[in-house]
């Protein structure tokens, strides 16, 4: 009788302990899907922030250390990009990210697409189709851009 009821224990301790772990893995999966949602977020107002010139918001996006691989392999810091995209010389169009992905791994998140930006530059049209990753670190509770890497694709 004492096997019996010992049988039917271990059965119910491993149906509450698999239910536990199915709300875990919900409270985690409700987790990733609202840090993939900040993450998307923070990136699109990161490419409004570009066409509009906003600088304070560009920078507030950016950690001190970010770097940029850009198509041509050239390397930017944080400064130089800025710089760059405030330039008068350059006009960027609104763009729409597209296969866009998220990827997460603890404090770090990559984030993928590809874009094709219009714009002009010293007046002259341009047109940009490229593929980038940008790699978004936590610090403090934060998230910032880390690191960008641009490859060119042929239009």
């Amino acid at each position: 009788m004492l096997k019996k009821h010992l049988g039917k224990a271990l059965l119910l301790v491993i149906f509450s302990l698999g239910l536990l772990s199915a709300q875990a893995a919900d409270t985690r999966d409700a987790k990733s899907a609202a840090l993939v949602s900040q993450l998307t977020k923070l990136s699109d107002d990161w490419d409004i922030a570009i066409v509009r010139k906003d600088k304070a918001a560009i920078e507030a996006n950016m950690a001190e250390d970010f770097r940029q691989i850009d198509g041509d392999g050239d390397l930017e810091t944080k400064t130089s990009f800025v710089n760059g995209l405030m330039s008068d010389k350059l006009e960027i169009d609104p763009y729409k990210v597209e296969d866009f992905e998220v990827r997460l791994y603890g404090n770090v998140a990559l984030l993928s697409g590809r874009t094709r930006m219009t714009g002009r530059y010293e007046g002259k049209p341009f047109t940009s189709h490229y593929r980038y990753i940008d790699m978004y670190v936590q610090r403090d509770g934060k998230w910032q851009i880390a690191s960008v890497q641009i490859t060119r694709l042929r239009e």
